[in-house]
């Protein structure tokens, strides 16, 4: 027998690469949506999100998680804010997340009902979600982003859009456009004049 065929036949059979994978048809139709809303084949869409890296266990993945529920694809990002990013957590308080959805889904009273109706705990204490769009890249930045833009931390981001803006919010800050001020104790913030 040849040296070629000696060290084939020594090697290990590989795959295709190619399978079957049977799964309910309406999760399918919904994979087909989403890959054509991105722009993708089905094959490619299923490839990415099978790529993606998954959260660590956890009060953060379950947060996410609960959100991607919810949402499903209309899920951009999910961002935990105020005294808990801070390191500041009392035992009375809630978790604050910014639940950033994309603006084919209307945030409506139902949205926060529907949340609700299974709510999560970061470990005991009850997490309060905000449910916003991401704003158009020439609007202002309301306070509710100015908060977590100075504090929080993006547990999950679609594609980046929402680190972007963080981004964009806390350059503001930092060049005295938007101030924090503070009025009985409870922040708000300005445009600069």
């Amino acid at each position: 027998m040849s040296d070629i065929k000696a060290s084939r036949s020594r090697q290990p059979h590989l795959p295709s690469g190619r399978f079957v994978l049977r799964i309910d048809p309406r999760l399918h139709a919904r994979l087909r949506e989403a890959a054509a809303r991105h722009g993708l084949s089905l094959n490619d869409y299923c490839a990415r999100k099978l790529a993606s890296p998954a959260s660590p266990p956890g009060p953060a993945s379950e947060v996410v998680a609960r959100a991607a529920t919810l949402l499903g694809d209309d899920l951009t990002g999910v961002v935990a804010f105020g005294s808990w990013a801070r390191g500041q957590l009392a035992a009375s308080s809630d978790v604050d997340v910014l639940i950033v959805v994309d603006r084919r889904t209307s945030i409506t009273r139902d949205l926060y009902r529907r949340w609700d109706a299974a709510p999560v705990y970061w470990e005991t204490h009850p997490v309060e979600p905000h449910f916003v769009h991401l704003p158009d890249p020439d609007a202002r930045a309301s306070a509710i982003w100015a908060e977590a833009a100075i504090d929080g931390i993006v547990l999950f981001d679609s594609d980046l859009s929402v680190s972007r803006w963080l981004v964009r919010v806390r350059r503001r800050i930092v060049d005295g456009q938007i101030v924090r001020r503070i009025a009985h104790g409870q922040p708000y913030w300005v445009e600069a004049a």
